[in-house]
């Protein structure tokens, strides 16, 4: 079975349940997973590496203000 019909299948199940004990429980399991997984831990290579050139720029002071980036890029917005 792969995964979405898989999913269909909990979905499925999910919807005809009426035993509140067990909708509860399903929440804390939604909660909890939620909690743990931090969107940093789910970015891309590449995207870190950016982050990274970014923070390293602004620390060696390369950086514009919003007010100069706005003047060079106004005629494209």
């Amino acid at each position: 079975m792969n995964i979405q019909t898989e999913k269909l299948s909990l979905i499925e199940w999910i919807s005809g349940l009426n035993d509140k004990s067990i909708l509860e429980r399903l929440r804390e399991i939604k909660d909890d997973y939620s909690k743990s997984k931090d969107w940093w831990d789910t970015l891309k290579k590449e995207e870190l590496e950016s982050i990274n050139r970014g923070l390293k720029d602004f620390e060696e002071g390369r950086i514009h203000s919003h007010f100069t980036a706005r003047n060079i890029y106004e005629k494209y917005i």
